[in-house]
């Protein structure tokens, strides 16, 4: 499918804007042979000379920014991610970053993007029954979480099947319910220009690396912070281990029967893995891992009352589960560094926001691409979340840090946001014992 073409206005926008204002990653698709001239291919080791300045004007340069100053802990120096990001989830501050604006392939990373964007549609209660056309055009060697033709299954098992297995047969058949695969990457790439995730292109909705398919640790940040602001998306993120429906046999008497299987998250930081425990406070994110992104991941955690995202992108190292190592040393320096460092930068509001918060006497609120009222709760029968108690059928999760607890913040009517300097997230904040 070729890139959708870009608008003059949203052009302009990357070039020239200036806003003061989540190794084992899902075998998530193993790429199809690297394009020759995309951006989306291997890139060089040297990132761009000038980059987008949405958010502030030291996010467009390459290299490190930080503001050290006395009292400031320094950044751990065995990093070595082409781009990152640590931000404050709440306030929108930019700590630190690295090259944020450096367009690159985003893996799985990207169903943050097409869970924002769709979620809000359909009723996780809603039923789909598969068909032949559902599951075409996956992407040879694709994660996939396995999904049946002739099986009927809910749009809550089907995104339990994206954010644990990073399934990209349940993205193609929730795909299909939204008139097809190339409505839902024009409506994806609609949603991130939306956002002002200008850096965002989509082509492909699961992440499979695609001609022209670029993000940047900045945009995947942004689009994080929009998604966890939907109760739905911050269950499904936190959900550690869910029961699957597989496929309908007969028994022995010849009934036909219907059993599942579990699935397990694929974000080591949030199921643990071995020589990678749990890490403290986490809460979700997404991971990812394809030929031409590398491993990706965009995780949120709390700790002492503060809430952080962090976003990693292709580490030069290659040691098992070296994209979580790194994050985790991002987020014990921001969670020190909190309060102590003047940011770099900031995570804009979504233009809708931006405008009616600027306008005469307005609501100073506006949309961020739904409020996923429409999904309702994903804490669902056969489901462990970090934020429920022991599953009906004994499962547990593994390694719970952090619970999520949704709607504590009351919002402004219709799902809205607060856009002023602070941008609350709604509470992130009810702790269980780590194991």
């Amino acid at each position: 499918m070729p890139a959708p073409k870009k608008t003059a206005r949203r052009s302009l926008l990357v070039t020239s804007a200036v806003l003061s204002s989540l190794a084992l990653a899902a075998p998530a698709a193993v790429a199809a042979p690297s394009p020759s001239g995309s951006p989306s291919a291997s890139p060089s080791a040297t990132p761009p000379a000038s980059m987008s300045t949405v958010g502030g004007a030291r996010l467009g340069q390459p290299g490190t920014q930080v503001n050290l100053a006395s009292g400031v802990p320094v950044l751990p120096k065995d990093v070595s991610a082409r781009s990152w990001v640590v931000a404050d989830a709440e306030t929108g501050d930019v700590l630190a970053a690295h090259n944020a604006h450096w367009r690159l392939a985003p893996a799985s990373t990207l169903k943050m993007l097409f869970a924002d964007t769709l979620l809000p549609k359909f009723p996780s209660t809603a039923k789909h029954k598969v068909v032949p056309s559902d599951l075409a055009g996956i992407g040879s060697g694709s994660s996939l979480v396995g999904i049946k033709e002739d099986e009927t299954y809910t749009v809550h098992d089907l995104w339990l099947g994206v954010f644990l297995r990073s399934g990209n047969d349940a993205v193609h058949v929730l795909s299909a319910m939204n008139n097809g695969v190339e409505n839902t990457v024009k409506e994806m790439n609609e949603h991130a220009e939306e956002l002002q995730a200008l850096d965002t292109n989509v082509v492909s909705p699961d992440g499979y690396d695609a001609e022209g398919q670029v993000s940047s640790a900045y945009d995947l940040t942004l689009i994080a912070r929009s998604g966890l602001q939907k109760k739905d998306f911050r269950e499904y993120c936190s959900t550690v281990s869910a029961k699957f429906p597989g496929q309908t046999k007969k028994n022995k008497k010849g009934k036909p029967v219907r059993e599942s299987f579990e699935i397990q998250n694929t974000n080591r930081l949030l199921s643990g893995d071995a020589g990678l425990p749990v890490y403290q406070g986490i809460a979700g994110v997404k991971n990812g891992n394809t030929t031409n992104a590398g491993a990706t991941f965009t995780g949120v955690a709390e700790r002492d009352g503060k809430v952080l995202l962090v976003t990693v992108m292709n580490p030069e190292k290659q040691e098992h589960n070296e994209v979580y190592k790194e994050t985790a040393r991002l987020f014990d320096w921001g969670f020190k560094a909190a309060g102590k460092v003047q940011p770099v930068g900031e995570l804009v509001p979504p233009k809708g926001a931006a405008q009616a918060s600027s306008q005469p006497g307005a609501n100073p609120s506006g949309e961020a691409g739904g409020s996923g009222s429409g999904a309702g709760s994903t804490a669902g029968t056969g489901s462990k979340s970090v934020a429920s108690g022991p599953a009906a059928d004994g499962s547990s999760g593994i390694g719970i840090a952090l619970g999520i607890t949704g709607g504590v913040l009351v919002l402004l009517a219709g799902g809205a946001f607060l856009v002023n300097r602070r941008w609350p997230l709604p509470d992130l904040v009810r702790r269980r014992t780590r194991p």
